[in-house]
This record gives structure tokens, sequence and C-alpha cells, in this order.
């Protein structure tokens, strides 16, 4: 392959045409920021409902959602995304690892070292959540997700003043905040280029 020197200008046009392509494949994968945002909210409810009939000791069966239900639609998307053999930007291509790597290890946090974190196991997920929209939103100059990102992180800050017994609402609201509302948003501003 032959080293090609590109001027400012050229290099400047180039990461933009990356950023904008990287963009375009987030607006069509609003989808999985909906799914993860409604799979969050379905188990936080869930807990809360087990816990409103007393069924404490089974309240944190709904968890399991997360490696079982998520992790079958991720392992759909992937193999789905293969077969389209669409080429990919080095920024898609990055956040898309970020996620990967941030969904293990809230997975392993959450069930390896939840009796460690104790009641700051919510706040941290939270913005752990916050930091990877925020990526995605800053990276691909998405406002819907930077913003979702930071009311996010508020959120996950907020939390630690909560008793941890609010815990499960924080999570609620962090999933419609930062997953579902930006999710929607990409859904609509792909429809809009669509028509």
């Amino acid at each position: 392959m032959e080293k090609t020197n590109l001027t400012p200008e050229q290099s400047l046009l180039l990461i933009s045409k990356t950023i904008e392509d990287t963009k375009e494949r987030f607006k069509e994968n609003g989808h999985i920021f909906i799914f993860w945002g409604t799979l969050t909210l379905l188990v936080f409810a869930s807990q809360f409902i087990l816990s409103l009939l007393e069924y404490y000791n089974i309240a944190w069966y709904p968890v399991f959602l997360f490696p079982l239900v998520g992790g079958t639609y991720m392992l759909y998307i992937w193999i789905k995304e293969k077969k389209k053999n669409k080429p990919k930007t080095i920024i898609g291509n990055t956040l898309g690892n970020l996620g990967w790597i941030f969904g293990m290890n809230c997975m392993i946090l959450g069930f390896f070292f939840s009796r460690q974190l104790g009641d700051a196991l919510a706040p941290v997920f939270l913005i752990l959540f916050a930091l990877f929209i925020s990526a995605c939103g800053l990276t691909i100059k998405f406002r819907a997700l930077t913003i979702g990102g930071l009311l996010l992180n508020l959120i996950g800050l907020g939390s630690f003043l909560l008793e941890s017994n609010y815990h499960g609402f924080s999570m609620m609201i962090g999933a419609v905040v930062g997953l579902i509302i930006p999710g929607i948003l990409l859904n609509i501003a792909r429809r809009k280029e669509n028509v």
C-alpha cells in the first residue's frame, strides 16, 4: 500500500467524513440504545415490584436478564452486521469495542463485586453508563447522546445522596434519560434523512 501525504485541509475533510459516517451508523443503530434502556427499565422495575411484594430473596433474579437477553440480542446484532459486510470507521470500531468492554465490566462488577461496592453499585453503574454515552455523543457530535450522558452522570452522582432503596428508581430514570430518549432521537434523525 502506497503512503500519501495529505494536506491539512484533506486531513480535516477525512476526519469530518469519518465522523459523519460513524454518526450515520449510530443513527442506523439507535434501536440498540432503546433496547438496553428498555431492558434496564424492565429489570429494575421488576426488582421493585418483587420487593413490594416482599419477595426479597428472589428480587435480584431479574438481573440475569442482562446477560441472557442482552447477550443474545447483541450476538444477533453482531451476526446481522457481519452479514451486511459494511466498511467500518475507526471511530465506530473504537466506540463499538468500548461498548463491549463497558458491558463486560458492568456484568463482572454486578455479579462478582456487588458486595464490595455495596450502596455505591448503582451510582457507579450510572456514572460508567454516563461516561460511555457522553463519549459516544461527543465523538459523533450528536447532542442528544451528549446531553443524555451528562444528565445520566448527574443522576449517578445524585444517587450517592439517596438511600440505596431508591437506587432502582435512579437506574430506571437513567435508562429513560440516557438510553431510551437518545435512542429514539437517533431513530427520528435517521427517518428524517430518509424522507
